[in-house]
């Protein structure tokens, strides 16, 4: 939702000056009492005198729990099912003071109910054993992303936005990435259901055997049939660009981006008002001549930061912590960040703007400045969504409000402001401006600017005493044709600059040297029509916008006194945007310092010629860390044709989508997989100055092996579901028994060697029988008990003596959980077998390989080791070695988590509202 941001008020959240020692205070010492607060949202005119008391006592009550069920909606259904049939009867049959305890249940709005919530008290849930069951589950499904952990308000913008197929999308405040992992959903919506469609119609060309589709892909027919995007065999085209201004809350992105495994997600870091245009490969005009190109977008949230007074309910310090200058410090950022998505926003296409406040300044205040400053109705629409998402409880926008001053005085219209600060000057109203009040007060009617009644009532509220929730606002823009966003200098707002930008405007108004180079950063749509390629002579937006933020002159801006100093802290978003002045730059005075540090790699020499920008040195700048570049492989590279031979993939599978992660260009580790708008986006905006933190599947792992004709790239966790089907019979096994993958999933490192296959069920010859390296396990659906309603794809390691799931140990608990209801703990066979020989040898063995693995690798035994053993008089040797060293290397595998230096994994470190 609308985040909060990082405020540190005079309260104590460590903010400078306050009366406090900066101590923050138990959630059970804060009062659930603020006289502001309540008299502000009593008086604004959004509740009828006989709810107030139910509102206020909804927002001093504790938030309901709420999740999602996440992923393809076939696997999500199905994870759903087991909600619904095994821990839901357990709950409802329970009894506390002789009353039965309301279970978990679905949200009526949300579509396929794959949204839950459970009110159920604290007390209760540590009581009964069912509780402690679930949680189990609820625990275990959100550790390998099957399960999101959201608030229920959380949900509903990404609803709203109506992805389609083949969208491009941008969410451009997405950290922690809850809401941006619906988006990736929705990118991905019918793929599976696609691919298997391409394969049926190619099967037999191919030579290949197709398996039956199972539940997963027949609940994503429909949707097929109805929406298209079958330009890549089925494969999802569209794109989500998820950004992120602060570094460390965009890694921490990438790290819950991550368990959804897409190729056709970038996440950038950058400031989303100003974030730059994001240049394509050059096409062709009507005379042949060769045009820039930029993408635009089809959807982009603008999940704004925001005072977030609707978390009161999760938030307890927001009682403590909520003044009046907390939405008027936000209002200017807001409306920047809205006007910008707007910008960069195809005709026809749709922006969601949200906010976790009920404050109008945020709300409806922000989205009339945007309509007013780009042209009005005529270029930018509201959309009225009040018949979307039937049984979601709501409120319409205002179309009338009041705003708050610092000092807590109410103003009914800009009219009264303007005439207190003419006749008792500006005490206490330094942060009001024009626009924050509604454009629609009938004191405006004769105002000749004022042109149009806007509807502010198709904007979308939400107050928790209506369903038990967050408060949350929603608004829907759609673009009717392009835009010129007029300047902030030229909008209704007379906020007073502060002393910084009164000394840079006296810098500015001396003599200018007319022959300096640097260029002005220009808006996205004044860049949009057709010109000759000049690629070379004219820099990209990302660079003009490095160049001109690049230190000169450095200024050093007086203090602030103690109130101004506590208001711009309220600018709860300070985290997200650096150095940042009071004013948006206007038009012809864009070179002021806006953004600056610049990104890594960005730092251009101005005397310098532009067509030959530098890369950055391979270090960390302001404590961010360094980016490795995104390099691709050429399609015919060694590497790659040694992958093709092994897995015998099909020509369908693109060459050209592959990439590693290191300034060599060459593959060491990993070999990463990407969408093909994706490469030409990495590809073109190279050495450009954009941040890209984050593309593409990790598909193939270097793995050490002992045969020479082992191939050593294995198909990596995260890459299987989309290289699965491509792959070629020969490294394919079929398992049809519940048994069979109860024992796979429960042990590890079963034994083939010898008699060992024998106790591998259906798989046992086919596995014996199978040369060394990895393989795809593909578990067919089948009738009867011991069969499987859905299909699933594991990838499978078959070594020297051994077979193993490549599995984290998280997964492979989390599965014998669903599939089984088992939660025993996993048998490590080859451990078992080690603690074995070393009770029978005289000394323990001491050969076992050193050496450290990547994350999720196996590392085997040294193959002289296995050889200098002996595989027939010292066979069982070159067995402890090898299943040593692997069992060494799935315990350091799964304890390894991925996350940028400084980050804890928990989103609520970052966002206490998701």
């Amino acid at each position: 939702m609308g985040k909060r941001g990082g405020m540190k008020f005079r309260g104590g959240r460590g903010g400078r000056g306050g009366h406090c020692s900066g101590v923050r205070a138990d959630y059970q010492e804060v009062k659930k009492e603020n006289r502001l607060f309540e008299k502000y949202y009593n008086e604004l005119g959004i509740l009828e005198d006989d709810e107030k008391d139910d509102f206020w006592a909804t927002m001093k009550r504790d938030l309901p729990s709420s999740f999602r069920f996440a992923g393809s909606k076939g696997h999500a259904l199905s994870v759903q099912q087991r909600l619904k049939d095994h821990y839901v009867p357990e709950i409802a049959a329970v009894k506390y003071e002789d009353q039965t305890v309301e279970p978990p249940s679905p949200l009526a709005w949300f579509p396929d109910q794959l949204a839950w919530s459970m009110t159920t008290p604290k007390n209760v849930v540590r009581r009964f054993p069912p509780f402690s069951r679930f949680q189990k589950f609820l625990v275990s499904e959100t550790s390998v992303g099957n399960i999101s952990r959201q608030e229920v308000v959380s949900m509903i913008p990404p609803l709203l936005m109506n992805v389609k197929p083949g969208m491009t999308v941008l969410d451009m405040c997405a950290a922690p990435g809850s809401k941006a992992a619906q988006l990736i959903e929705m990118v991905h919506g019918g793929e599976e259901a696609r691919v298997r469609k391409t394969l049926h119609a190619i099967a037999d060309k191919d030579g290949r055997e197709m398996s039956p589709d199972g539940f997963q892909v027949d609940v994503e027919k429909e949707q097929v049939e109805t929406e298209g995007d079958w330009s890549d065999d089925g494969r999802a085209t569209g794109l989500l660009i998820a950004n992120d201004s602060d570094s460390k809350r965009s890694h921490m992105l990438v790290h819950q981006m991550k368990r959804l495994n897409s190729p056709n997600l970038i996440v950038m870091n950058h400031d989303a008002t100003i974030f730059p245009s994001i240049r394509l490969p050059s096409g062709v005009d009507k005379e042949g001549r060769h045009v820039n190109k930029y993408l635009k977008f089809d959807r982009i949230l603008a999940d704004v930061p925001c005072s977030g007074d609707g978390t009161a309910r999760k938030n307890k310090d927001m009682w403590r912590d909520w003044t009046p200058g907390n939405a008027l410090g936000l209002h200017n950022i807001q409306v920047r960040i809205l006007i910008r998505a707007l910008q960069m926003l195809k005709v026809g296409g749709r922006v969601v703007y949200s906010t976790c406040s009920m404050n109008p300044v945020e709300n409806e205040a922000v989205v009339s400045t945007a309509i007013t400053r780009c042209g009005g109705l005529a270029n930018v629409d509201l959309v009225d969504c009040q018949n979307d998402l039937p049984g979601l409880e709501r409120r319409s926008g205002l179309n009338a409000w009041n705003v708050m001053d610092k000092q807590g005085r109410t103003w009914h219209s800009w009219v009264d402001v303007a005439r207190q600060k003419k006749e008792h000057g500006d005490d206490g109203l330094s942060r009001l401006a024009e626009n924050m009040f509604s454009p629609n007060d009938p004191s405006l009617e004769e105002d000749a600017s004022h042109s149009e009644h806007l509807p502010l009532q198709r904007c979308m509220r939400v107050y928790g005493h209506l369903q038990d929730t967050g408060g949350f606002f929603i608004a829907v823009l759609e673009k009717k044709s392009e835009i010129k966003a007029r300047p902030e200098s030229d909008a209704k707002n007379t906020e007073p600059k502060s002393s910084v930008m009164a000394a840079i405007d006296e810098i500015e108004a001396k003599p200018k040297d007319e022959t300096n180079p640097i260029t002005k950063i220009e808006a996205l749509d004044d860049i949009m029509p057709p010109q000759i390629n000049d690629e070379v002579e004219n820099p990209s937006a990302a660079e003009r916008q490095n160049k001109e933020n690049a230190p000169q002159a450095p200024v050093s801006p007086k203090k602030h006194s103690l109130d101004d100093e506590a208001d711009a802290e309220a600018s709860t978003k300070r985290i997200k945007i650096k150095e940042e002045v009071d004013e948006a730059a206007p038009r012809g005075e864009e070179d002021r310092q806006v953004h600056y540090p610049p990104p890594p790699g960005a730092q251009l020499d101005i005397t310098r010629p532009v067509e030959a920008p530098q890369a950055a040195p391979a270090k960390k700048r302001n404590n961010q860390p360094y980016e490795e570049p995104f390099k691709y492989l050429a399609p015919d590279h060694d590497a790659l044709n040694t992958i093709y031979d092994f897995y015998q993939l099909s020509p369908k599978v693109p060459r050209d989508r592959f990439m590693v992660r290191n300034a060599t260009g060459q593959p060491v580790k990993a070999i990463y997989y990407t969408s093909t708008l994706s490469r030409n986006i990495l590809t073109k905006n190279e050495g450009q100055g954009m941040k890209f933190v984050h593309c593409g599947v990790k598909m193939f792992v270097k793995q050490d092996v002992q045969g020479v004709d082992t191939c050593p790239w294995r198909i990596q966790t995260e890459g299987l579901p989309i290289l699965e089907s491509w792959v070629g019979k020969n490294r394919v096994v079929r398992l049809y028994s519940r048994a069979t993958l109860h024992t796979l999933l429960i042990e590890m490192f079963p034994k083939v060697h010898g008699d060992g296959w024998k106790n591998l069920g259906e798989i046992g010859e086919r596995v014996r029988d199978m040369s060394m390296g990895c393989c795809v396990l593909r578990i067919e659906t089948r009738e009867g008990e011991d069969g499987f309603r859905e299909r699933i794809v594991l990838p499978l390691w078959r070594s020297l003596h051994s077979l193993n799931l490549m599995l984290p140990k998280e997964d492979r608990k989390a599965m014998l959980l669903r599939l089984y209801d088992d939660d025993s703990d996993l048998v490590d066979s080859a451990k078992d077998r080690l603690a074995k020989k070393q009770d029978e040898a005289e000394t323990p063995s001491d050969d076992v390989s050193p050496q450290t693995p990547a994350k999720g690798e196996m590392l085997l035994a040294n193959k002289d080791e296995v050889v200098s053993a002996g595989l027939g008089t010292a066979e069982d040797t070159a067995i402890k070695l090898e299943d040593n060293a692997a069992s060494r290397a799935e315990d350091e595998a799964t304890k390894t988590v991925e996350l940028a230096a400084g980050v804890k994994d928990d989103e609520d470190v970052l966002n206490t509202t998701i």
